[in-house]
């Protein structure tokens, strides 16, 4: 069993609908609370318009929340029956017990909701940090992944872009707690503001409510004791994930995906660079392109439509792909019984159904 594993957990204790409190929901949107061991998951939810569909999961990223996918969700779920999970210590999931915010770790929470949630395997779709996560959950338990979906999925790079670095700094131990020092007069506005600027490709495009929002949920976050050191932790297990080698490197376990994937990679991005698209298409084998020029590191939120028309295709070229499968096995399972009932008429002659044939050729 690999070290992102876990055993399966027998049951969820889920309320479903609880107060949300300051948290933003949009309308068409629940939110309820898992209880895990030693864990406690937000989910956000979106049912589909009819019964049957098969169920989504999306993982945001770094410093994000589910509400990163408030945008794309209602765009699919004529298709699919989504939820997307706020990572421990993000968005309104307190921090996990044993503090571990590692790829591995946040991967394992993935995992075992998925197992206790019985819903897998799910359409599984995830953006930076979430796309590293989604990546190891599809390499490690391909039997809880239908299809793979990854906007700027943080996959090591050699050279790291120069916009990336401060982020990345946020790995080394006394930064996180500096950096608070040194930001403690920057208004939500201002915080918000530079967010936007690293994240869209271009941040004009953000409306004056979404805008209003992000302010909303800034406030809200950094009044939580442990937001920065999540930030921190979790900004440090990307760093050490991208150092990892052999089978638990990223890159090799992206080789290891079985599950259809679509990679979305924005032009403007200053966390993942574009450069990177050619080399994820080439290590993810069942895999396809989606670039946007003009995108920045959360596509999903700046050209949702775009995203939702791809991630489509991908859904439905991969069911065709699986009835043709299941068709395919039911008509090699066909000719299989009928050479058993041929086997079983040779017997009741007194001769085996290799005896008989051999008979036949001899004639």
């Amino acid at each position: 069993m690999s070290s992102t594993e876990s055993p399966r957990v027998p049951a969820v204790s889920a309320t479903v609908a609880p107060e949300p409190g300051s948290v933003r929901v949009a309308e068409g949107e629940r939110l309820g609370s898992v209880s895990l061991p030693g864990l406690t998951l937000t989910v956000r939810s979106r049912p589909g318009t009819r019964e049957g569909l098969p169920p989504a999961l999306y993982v945001h990223g770094l410093g994000g929340s589910s509400q990163n996918w408030s945008a794309l969700m209602p765009l699919l779920e004529d298709v699919v029956d989504g939820e997307a999970i706020d990572l421990p210590g993000f968005g309104d999931s307190p921090p996990p017990d044993d503090g571990n915010y590692s790829v591995t770790g946040h991967a394992r929470a993935v995992i075992r909701y998925l197992d206790a949630a019985g819903r897998g395997p799910v359409h599984l779709i995830g953006n930076s940090l979430g796309g590293a996560i989604a990546t190891r959950v599809a390499a490690v338990r391909p039997d809880l992944v239908r299809t793979l979906t990854l906007v700027s999925p943080a996959l090591p790079e050699i050279r790291v872009q120069r916009t990336a670095v401060p982020t990345a700094l946020l790995a080394v131990p006394g930064i996180a707690s500096l950096f608070t020092r040194l930001t403690k007069e920057w208004t939500p506005e201002q915080r918000v503001r530079g967010v936007m600027a690293l994240c869209y490709g271009d941040p004009n495009k953000v409306s004056p409510e979404g805008f209003r929002a992000a302010v909303e949920e800034m406030e809200r976050r950094v009044q939580l004791p442990y937001f920065w050191d999540a930030m921190a932790r979790s900004a440090r297990g990307v760093v050490n994930a991208y150092t990892l080698g052999g089978q638990h490197g990223l890159w090799r376990q992206a080789e290891r995906v079985l599950a259809p994937t679509l990679l979305v990679y924005g032009g403007r991005d200053q966390l993942v660079s574009y450069r990177m698209a050619a080399r994820a298409a080439r290590a993810f084998r069942s895999s396809r392109l989606l670039t946007l020029p003009d995108a920045g590191h959360v596509a999903m939120m700046e050209y949702p439509e775009t995203v939702a028309t791809a991630m489509r295709e991908l859904l439905a070229d991969a069911e065709s792909a699986a009835a043709e499968a299941a068709e395919g096995a039911a008509g090699a399972g066909d000719v299989q019984d009928v050479r058993d009932v041929s086997a079983s008429a040779g017997d009741a002659d007194g001769t085996s159904g290799r005896g008989a044939e051999a008979a036949s050729g001899t004639a």
